[in-house]
């Protein structure tokens, strides 16, 4: 099995080598670059698996570096902070990133957040809960109103029009297509959609859900409050 490829943005050179040696031993091959202009050759050159990005990195900013990602591939991304502050964690998740981790971090807690990124990447699918309402469907695909999901081709069409979706916002959408009218609570997508475990931040699913709003309708998705999220059937 190839190894995973990693790219790694950071400026500060003891974490950036620790944190590469550390990712070898767990059998991930690292690409480890200074500043974002670096990184983003390295992106277009070796095409990663996915990208590890410190936001305060010189020449092209962490948060920018995602955005220059996004425009070319879906790859995942995670976030590096040296704070938690609302301002680095949102404007990283609403530049396209999956996911953050804030520093200073633990080796092993990095790895673990890595794999959850990617075996979600790597099986981008949802499925019916037994129970709860079914909605309109035509073959494989899914329709509410003007929105079609095809959750075997996974792939998208407002209006006829096809829609563009990350791995993680298609996963997210699958979560609420398998329950129309349903209430989702943003714990519950957290553990489904980001694999966690344990607690996480739920501005995570705030920023995704609005990035998804934006996609395929504002008044779509509706928000619940003191409760979660549900789409419209």
């Amino acid at each position: 099995m190839a190894e995973t490829h990693v790219l790694f943005v950071e400026d500060d050179d003891v974490i950036r080598e620790a944190t590469q040696l550390a990712l070898e031993r767990d059998g991930f091959a690292v690409t480890a670059m200074p500043d974002g202009l670096s990184g983003l050759e390295a992106f277009r050159a070796d095409r990663p698996d996915i990208a590890l990005l410190d936001v305060m990195v010189p020449g092209l900013d962490g948060v920018s570096l995602c955005r220059r990602i996004r425009d070319e591939s879906t790859v995942p991304v995670i976030m590096l902070s040296a704070r938690a502050d609302s301002i680095d964690v949102v404007l990283g998740l609403e530049a396209g990133a999956d996911d953050y981790v804030t520093k200073p971090f633990d080796g092993a807690v990095l790895v673990a957040r890595i794999r959850a990124v990617l075996r979600r990447f790597g099986h981008a699918t949802g499925g019916q809960t037994i129970g709860e309402p079914e909605p309109e469907q035509v073959g494989g695909v899914l329709v509410f109103g003007d929105l079609e999901v095809d959750t075997e081709g996974m792939a998208v069409h407002r209006a006829g029009e096809q829609v563009a979706l990350t791995p993680t916002e298609m996963r997210l959408l699958l979560e609420f297509s398998a329950a129309p009218g349903t209430v989702l609570s943003r714990d519950k997508l957290l553990e489904r959609v980001w694999d966690y475990g344990w607690g996480g931040d739920t501005r995570v699913v705030d920023v995704h859900v609005q990035r998804l709003r934006t996609k395929i309708g504002q008044d779509r998705i509706e928000t619940v409050r003191g409760f979660g999220y549900k789409l419209r059937p």
